[in-house]
């Protein structure tokens, strides 16, 4: 019998989990209804754009301890 080949690739569940899909629906609703504000402690404009809703769904799961993937770091450039 002939071996398969194992890849390489790590196989793991799921990259988000249930608790931050939750806050990202949540976050949508507010959208839609216009509740939904941008800025620390709700104090700026009215969020209008799915993609900000969004991000804000996940930065909220991600201060209750959801398991989201960390934000990619911003690597500082050399002048």
């Amino acid at each position: 019998m002939v071996a398969k080949k194992t890849s390489t690739r790590k196989r793991s569940g799921r990259k988000y989990g249930k608790r931050a899909s939750k806050s990202v629906k949540s976050a949508m609703h507010r959208r839609k209804k216009g509740t939904l504000r941008s800025g620390k402690g709700g104090r700026g404009g009215k969020v209008k754009s799915r993609k900000q809703a969004i991000a804000i769904g996940l930065s909220e799961a991600r201060k209750k301890g959801a398991k989201v993937p960390r934000k990619p770091s911003r690597s500082k450039s050399k002048s």
